[in-house]
């Protein structure tokens, strides 16, 4: 283990330490601050993005990857509303999850703990480094945090403003440190610090996730994929179903929760198809469809490899289906478990597809950009869970604890 990640985790540990017992007050006059200084350090944060963007566009990077890189006023003045969202949101630290009294007169209780340090590797997004940061410390936990070689300009000023902040209220700064991102092997460092880091999460594209997952020795919780569908039934309103398949794939088409797929039943084709591939086409999105998108001009002939793919780009594959059933059996194939969407008037579609197709969030006649821990009150998240185990779905406070047995006797053996 390098010099540097080795370090910093001890630091780190010092830290959780000292955040394990501290107040919800002390954690949020820490939050509080922090999201002043973002606000107030809103030159300094986008001159430092200006020229991360500027060698990246140098680099040849995609423009969907730059606009997840860029920064603006606006962009930093909501992920600091996000710190100050975190600030107002219940302590998740010694929530009595369960409750007994054992039959020997014993009082048990399961209460929720902090993690104690969390480890961040991350591509493109400088927002990533103030909610995680933020939702590590809320819930009591320090953080390291190992943005990508991309944004490092603006995470570093990023994490020196919070840092600053959060030593005004007294807390420790190195609650909150940046990892460096200039060599590779600080991110396999972190992923390997098993004893010194408590929990590894990745956010980012498929090849860091499988990474993470396929190198770590600390515990991981895997972020996934978004290769997102909208199934269209053939009981749904179609004006509403032109809205939410738009909302879906354009009105931000370079993040997790947009929709890669239109799938729509065949009842609904002919008079569905022309208006969503009018509108769809108008907006510059490149439609990858079978035999029935195709008739449409303009249409690319869609492979496996389209169904397959999570674009994060003005693309989408597309497929009409004959029933409820054979599009929970495409989600099931091609779908990388984060968020699908069903537009239907019948509650019996409806049930049968989200129970069928086993995704961490699954709408019924809305957008698919819903998914998102802001968007479902837990203020920021520090990412979307797809597997099973502890975290499925926006991962907010709650997700970033573990929990402790608390066992008052009054003397009992055994």
């Amino acid at each position: 283990m390098g010099t540097e990640v080795r370090e910093a985790a001890l630091r780190a540990r010092d830290a959780a330490r000292v955040l394990a017992l501290a107040t919800r007050k002390d954690k949020d006059a820490a939050l509080t601050a922090m999201a002043e200084a973002l606000v107030a350090g809103t030159e300094r944060i986008v001159a430092a993005n200006a020229d991360d963007v500027a060698e990246a566009r140098a680099e040849g990077t995609p423009e969907n990857v730059i606009d997840r890189l860029a920064l603006d006023a606006g962009r930093v003045a909501a992920f600091a509303q996000g710190v100050r969202d975190i600030a107002a949101l219940p302590d998740p630290i010694g929530e009595v999850v369960r409750g007994s009294t054992l039959p020997n007169g014993l009082q048990l209780q399961q209460i929720r703990v902090p993690m104690g340090v969390i480890g961040m590797i991350y591509e493109g997004r400088p927002n990533v480094t103030a909610d995680a940061a933020a939702i590590c410390l809320k819930a009591g936990s320090a953080s390291l945090l190992r943005g990508s070689r991309s944004a490092r300009r603006s995470n570093a000023v990023i994490v020196e403003i919070m840092r600053e902040a959060v030593a005004s209220t007294g807390l420790p700064a190195d609650a909150i440190q940046a990892i460096s991102a200039e060599d590779r092997s600080t991110s396999t460092d972190l992923m390997t610090a098993r004893g010194l880091v408590d929990l590894v999460i990745p956010r980012g594209g498929a090849g860091l996730i499988r990474t993470v997952v396929e190198q770590s020795t600390v515990p991981v919780i895997e972020t996934g994929t978004g290769n997102v569908h909208v199934y269209v039934d053939a009981e749904a309103d179609l004006d509403m179903a032109l809205d939410i398949v738009l909302n879906s794939k354009t009105q931000r088409n370079s993040v997790c929760n947009a929709a890669e797929s239109l799938l729509v039943h065949r009842a609904v084709a002919d008079e569905f198809l022309p208006r969503v591939v009018k509108e769809l086409q108008h907006r510059g999105v490149t439609i990858h469809g079978d035999q029935a998108f195709r008739a449409f001009d303009g249409v690319d002939e869609a492979t496996d490899d389209d169904y397959a793919t999570e674009y994060l780009d003005a693309q989408i594959s597309a497929r009409v289906v004959d029933s409820v059933d054979e599009a929970i059996d495409h989600v099931r194939r091609f779908s990388s478990g984060h968020t699908e969407a069903i537009v239907t008037r019948s509650l019996e579609a409806s049930r049968r597809f989200t129970m069928g197709v086993d995704s961490a969030a699954v709408m019924v006649n809305a957008s698919t950009r819903f998914t998102d821990g802001g968007e479902f009150g837990f203020g920021a998240e520090i990412g979307i869970s797809t597997q099973k185990l502890h975290a499925r779905g926006p991962m907010g406070l709650t997700e970033m604890t573990t929990t402790t047995y608390v066992v008052t006797g009054t003397g009992q053996t055994r």
